[in-house]
């Protein structure tokens, strides 16, 4: 096992850790995951809310608040910050980004993740085109050119690895015809040779 999610509290996460770190045969720490979206305890507006105030000083802050308050319950790792663009107000998960506007996005994306790793690691998600989804259907396929995925959907996963992002979360769409956790060309070409992306282990 390398990791729990949605395992909260440092009384639970140390026991289990502990556990791991003595008695396993490798001894290899464990990850603790959890949605961290909008906050931990203390809640702030949604990410699309936020990204009206065009600040990203305030995005990092909040994500660095939950990001500590995370961490002291035992998370060192969340599934934040997620960076799609959706353009497509029917799409239900719209909320959890920075809207429409890949600059934006692009600002904000690597503002979470700089404040959420000052105390646990972030991931970009969902990697990529997500938020394309036909007619604003969670899980639908997504049709688009290489030039509007390089316009549109990934500066903003460019500017969260340059940030630092430790992870990036697979999309759960295809991309015309090839789901987006086996496209070759996404994963390997664009992530790994081109953006020289390394995940943090």
């Amino acid at each position: 096992m390398g990791g729990l999610f949605n395992v909260i509290g440092t009384e639970n996460t140390q026991a289990v850790d502990r556990v791991a770190t003595t008695e396993s045969r490798l001894k290899i720490p464990l990850l603790f995951g959890l949605d961290v979206i909008h906050g931990f305890r203390t809640i702030f507006p949604i990410p699309l809310a936020e990204a009206g105030a065009f600040d990203p000083d305030l995005a990092e802050a909040t994500a660095r608040a939950a990001g500590r308050e995370a961490a002291a319950a035992g998370i060192n790792w969340t599934y934040a910050p997620m960076v799609d663009i959706a353009r497509d107000p029917r799409w239900g998960r719209i909320a959890e980004g920075s809207g429409e506007d890949p600059y934006l996005g692009s600002l904000l994306a690597a503002a979470r993740v700089r404040g959420f790793q000052e105390s646990i690691l972030a991931t970009a998600k969902h990697f990529a085109a997500y938020g394309a989804a036909e007619a604003g259907r969670d899980y639908n396929t997504a049709d688009v050119s290489e030039r509007t995925l390089r316009e549109v959907y990934l500066p903003p996963f460019k500017a969260a690895i340059d940030a630092g992002a430790a992870t990036l979360m697979s999309a759960f769409n295809d991309i015309g015809g090839v789901p987006a956790s086996g496209n070759a060309w996404l994963t390997d070409t664009v992530l790994r040779r081109e953006w020289k992306f390394r995940a943090w282990w």
